[in-house]
């Protein structure tokens, strides 16, 4: 079976046999909405009239409707039963889709809670949770080469403990390229594991601070894809290599529309959720002897293409930095980053 037909079709086995009978399924493409770009506004203790705080999932859904989502990606962890239903009935209602957003067993001890939250997922509609294997980015958390080969064992180990349970709750689960696994290590892995329950979530933009050419990842990983964040990024230069940051849809260097078109080749049904995240710019400090031990056997045709790309694709103006705002700034430019990219995303059929 072509891994296309067979995503399609696990798409449909992964959904309940009560959504199919209500309707409730959600077939569009229209764009949602992923926790992280509301980094300043969720759990925000900022006493703001104008950018309330989301306390939780439906405050973040309620707001996303509001804006035209299509559904939201939200982290699940310890959700009670009762919260869950509260979840499912409001994105029901609101005909949203839902995706969550969990962490992997790292040990046999972890699979109790693992299971939980998958469970709670599913009460609360999901057919789809998203994971990252590293929360940090490799080439700041590892220091030499071996620790990140050791990562990527352990990290394999928790893939393995966590398939049992999605298979369990008929849950599909990706694996986000989160400045951790470079592309075509990631494609190792999902051959390795070779689950119909294990894909990719595909990150647009991410990659490129591990020197990856940004088409190249999306082409590389749609495949193999279940779930996505779109965005787009800006470059500069700085000294010790570049700086990336995600801005509005739109305004930055990647081909969205042709991004957006491999994806729903390989995967009609898959969704676009928008990460956009307001903060400073990221400095990817590639140039240095720090950077590189976790990165051992990249190819220097890769350093050289990615500074390429900042030369030719540098922003013609500074990229904003957002610390120096007030908190009540932050919150507005926060979400006029992500209206703007709203507006954007009609011109893809999002």
């Amino acid at each position: 079976m072509e891994r296309r037909e067979f995503i399609q079709k696990s798409t449909l086995a992964a959904m309940t046999i009560p959504e199919i009978l209500r309707g409730k399924s959600v077939d569009s493409n229209k764009m949602g909405v992923v926790v992280h770009s509301y980094g300043a506004r969720y759990g925000s203790k900022v006493a703001s009239q104008k950018y309330p705080a989301f306390n939780n999932a439906i405050d973040l859904m309620e707001h996303c409707k509001s804006i035209g989502a299509g559904g939201i990606q939200v982290v699940i962890k310890d959700w009670a039963e009762d919260f869950s239903k509260k979840v499912r009935e409001k994105r029901e209602k609101y005909e949203m889709y839902l995706e969550g957003s969990i962490q992997l067993p790292k040990t046999a001890d972890g699979v109790a809670q693992f299971d939980k939250d998958v469970k709670a997922a599913k009460e609360a509609g999901a057919s789809i949770i998203r994971t990252v294997s590293l929360g940090g980015r490799r080439y700041e958390v590892f220091h030499k080469n071996g620790e990140y080969q050791e990562f990527q064992k352990k990290a394999i180990e928790a893939i393995r403990l966590a398939e049992p349970i999605l298979q369990k709750y008929k849950m599909k689960l990706g694996i986000e390229n989160h400045k951790d696994w470079r592309a075509d290590e990631l494609v190792k892995v999902m051959q390795l594991i070779d689950s119909e329950w294990i894909g990719v979530t595909l990150d647009f933009g991410n990659s490129i601070a591990l020197l990856e050419d940004p088409m190249k990842v999306v082409e590389t990983l749609a495949p193999y894809s279940f779930s996505s964040h779109i965005k787009d990024m800006a470059l500069d230069e700085y000294q010790n290599g570049f700086l990336l940051a995600e801005v509005p849809m739109g305004t930055g260097i990647l081909n969205l529309k042709k991004m957006v078109e491999l994806c729903l080749k390989h995967n009609s049904k898959i969704k676009f959720n928008l990460e956009m995240i307001t903060r400073d710019p990221l400095e990817i400090p590639c140039i240095t002897a720090d950077y590189w031990p976790s990165m051992e056997g990249i190819p220097a045709i890769d350093l050289a293409n990615t500074l390429k790309l900042v030369k030719d694709k540098k922003s013609a103006k500074p990229i904003p930095k957002i610390s120096p705002l007030s908190p009540e700034e932050k919150l507005a430019i926060e979400e006029k980053n992500i209206v703007d990219s709203f507006a954007f995303a009609k011109s893809l059929g999002l």
